[in-house]
Formats: structure tokens, sequence, C-alpha cells
């Protein structure tokens, strides 16, 4: 009954006034007695609306600026395009000229820091070619003065709506027992007052800090009750949009993950990410002595086809073939685009004999299989495979080998799997 005695998206200000024009009018008697409380009470709530949620979202503003511009400086020193570091740091100058961000002295001072360290870095890169190596010791020291920063702008905003949110507690609770003391009906009066700062105040704080503390990208974004008072409406709604950018975010870490991660023509692990797989999985066959084949795979007679076709023609039979193999190897197994029309292989728990059997069915069905170009024509493409035992050797060792290997069957004919 209590959670409709007041409308909907009504503002905690005008809430506490008219229940003290209700208490002068009703209890004209125990003015004297309770003034000072209550004015207490609404000098918090305007003050709480009037200064103190324009400085918390004044804080929200500048923490959020200055996390925007650590994202921009990071994207200043791992982006490979130029362009993308240019455009990376024009946003990080808008950013650190942000009036939020002008207004508050110790950020002022560290967001012209940021800029002119990205600044000067993003010119030696031109210089350069790429990024100084000290740079990336100078940013991580940069990035961790700004997510302090960003720490303390966001606990001094917080601190404003504790403090005032503490001192409508204390007035409330002196309140209370001076109303006890004086009259029941006082007392009775107080006893709704904390029901309702109960009902639609404190209950949806602790809604709003259960939704907090499961806030997550792997979640659902959370659903609350619909709240009477405008403030805690203006939360929810906060805490929804906070959701969106972090799932966004993680979106985003995900795209770069898989750009840094895998060759951009067929989708396959590109060279980098694939010797350190590699590696791990060499390591673990070898320290538990289990089987693990190395393989070198090379396209025949490529640039023939590139010759005749055209570079665009052997982009699509790349990635046919690509695809071909994600179709013809096990879950289990690895292969990466090694270079050009080059890729490499690694088989776990399997002998390299056993190895050579599957690759010899993929190089059937590889020489089989018809490819489209854009221009209608059907082409096949063969090619040559060295096969390597890595058990007992290094990741380098093996490479070599099935290298040799993959030479071997170059010049046995092509087409067809040959073992070191």
């Amino acid at each position: 009954m209590i959670r409709f005695m007041l409308p909907r998206n009504y503002r905690a200000g005008v809430a506490f006034a008219a229940l003290a024009v209700v208490f002068i009018v009703t209890f004209g008697v125990m003015v004297g007695l309770l003034w000072v409380d209550q004015q207490r009470v609404i000098d918090t709530a305007d003050r709480l609306q009037v200064r103190t949620v324009p400085e918390i979202i004044r804080h929200q503003r500048l923490a959020r600026n200055l996390d925007r511009l650590r994202q921009e400086g990071d994207r200043v020193l791992l982006m490979t395009s130029p362009a993308e570091r240019q455009q990376a740091m024009f946003v990080a100058t808008l950013v650190a000229s942000h009036p939020s961000v002008l207004d508050h002295a110790q950020a002022a001072k560290l967001a012209r820091q940021v800029e002119g360290f990205l600044s000067e870095t993003l010119h030696r890169t031109m210089a350069e070619g790429k990024v100084p190596a000290a740079s990336f010791v100078e940013w991580q020291q940069l990035s961790a003065s700004l997510g302090r920063l960003v720490d303390d702008v966001s606990v001094e905003g917080i601190n404003l709506a504790a403090g005032d949110l503490g001192e409508v507690s204390a007035a409330a609770k002196l309140a209370r027992l001076k109303l006890t003391v004086a009259l029941v009906v006082v007392g009775i009066f107080l006893l709704l007052f904390l029901i309702l700062l109960r009902v639609h105040m404190i209950h949806p704080l602790q809604r709003i800090d259960k939704a907090l503390s499961k806030l997550a990208v792997d979640r659902p974004a959370p659903e609350f009750e619909p709240a009477a008072m405008a403030e805690i409406q203006a939360v929810e709604e906060a805490i929804g949009k906070l959701h969106t950018v972090l799932a966004e975010n993680e979106q985003a870490r995900l795209a770069l993950e898989t750009l840094a991660n895998r060759d951009g023509l067929t989708g396959l692990l590109n060279r980098r990410h694939f010797m350190i797989i590699a590696e791990a999985e060499l390591q673990r066959a070898q320290r538990y002595r289990r089987p693990v084949t190395i393989g070198m795979a090379d396209l025949d007679l490529f640039k023939k086809l590139n010759d005749t076709y055209g570079h665009a023609a052997g982009d699509t039979v790349l990635r046919a073939f690509s695809l071909l193999i994600q179709e013809s190897i096990r879950q289990s197994d690895l292969v990466c685009r090694y270079g050009g029309e080059e890729f490499a292989f690694i088989f776990p728990e399997i002998t390299v004999d056993e190895a050579a059997k599957l690759a010899e069915r993929f190089r059937a069905a590889s020489a089989d299989h018809d490819i489209r170009l854009a221009d209608g024509q059907l082409v096949r493409v063969t090619f040559s495979m060295g096969l390597a035992d890595a058990s007992e050797v290094s990741l380098e060792t093996a490479l070599n080998r099935a290298d040799e290997a993959l030479y071997e069957a170059k010049r046995q004919g092509r087409n067809r799997v040959v073992v070191a």
C-alpha cells in the first residue's frame, strides 16, 4: 500500500518538501522541537539534488574521459595502421581538451603530459616505422597514473553521495528519537517517513548494489523493478548503459584479439600465434612423452596460377584451400598460414606415419576439389607436404626437417607427402 502513496518519477526534494508541509500543518505544536532536524534533512536533500548529483555526474564524466584517454593511448601504441594511429591520436587530443578534464587541475596536468607523450611517440613511430620499445615502458607508467586518477575521481564522486546520505540518515535517527519522546503521533509520522525512505530509496539502492556486484559482460543486463524516485531511475538507467558499454568493449577486445591472432586473408592462425601455441604443445607432448608431428605444406605452381589468372584469383584459391584444410583436419590439429602460399601444421597425439596417412587423404581431396574463381572458371590446386617427428626435438628443428621434406616432395614431382 505504501508503495503507491507517492507518484511515479518523483524527485527526492519534492517528496521531502511535501512531507515537511504535512508535518508542519498536522503537528504545529512540535515545530519548535523538530525544526532544526527537519531543516537539516531538507537542506541535505536539496544539496543532494542541486549540487551533489551534478557533482557526481561531473566526476563520472571526468573518470570516463580519463579512461577513454587511456584507451586511445593504447590504440596509438598498439595499432599497426598509420591511419588508425592518427585517428586514435585525434580522439586522444579531443578528450584531453574536454572541459571536464581542463576543470580538474590534476587531470589537466596529466592529460597534457599524456597528449605530449602520445604526440612525440606518434612522430617517432612515423619516422622509425615502429613504436620504440622504451615508449611502451613509459606508457605503462602513464597508463597506471591515469588508472589511479580514474579510481580517485570515482571514489570522490561516491564519497560525495555517501556523505549526504549519511547526513540524511543521522538526521532521521535524531528526529525519530525526539518524536518518540515527544508524542506517539509524531512517532507514527516518523515511522511512516522511514518506511517511505526504505521502500523508495534503501531497497532500490540495495538492488542497485546487488546488480553492480554481479555486473559482467557474460551475463544479461540487470533488470530492475520500476522505481518511483527519479534519482534511482537515473542510476538504474546508467547501470544499463554501463552494461552496454562493457559488452561493446568486450566485443571490441575480442575483435582485436582475432585481428592479432588470425591471418586476415584466410582466417587461419597467423605465424606468430601459431609458433606460441605450437611451442606449448611440443612442451606438453615431450613432458608426457606423447607423439606429435609437425608439417609444412606449399601449394604447387602457385606463382604460375597468379601469373595466369591474377592475384585476386590467387587470393580466392588461398581462401578456398584454407577452408578445405579446416574441414579436413582433426579438431585438435592446428594449422597456420606460414607465409605466402606456405602452411604449417601440428598434429598432436599421432605419430608421423599416422599423420602421413591423414595428410595423404587431405592431399587427394585437394587434388579432386574444384575451386570456382570470380569469373566462373574452375581450377584445381595440388600441394606438397613434408612431415617431421617432433616428439624429441625442438620446434625449430622439427620445422626445419619438415621444410626439408617439403622440398624433397617438390623435387620428386610435387603433389605428394614426404616424411623426413
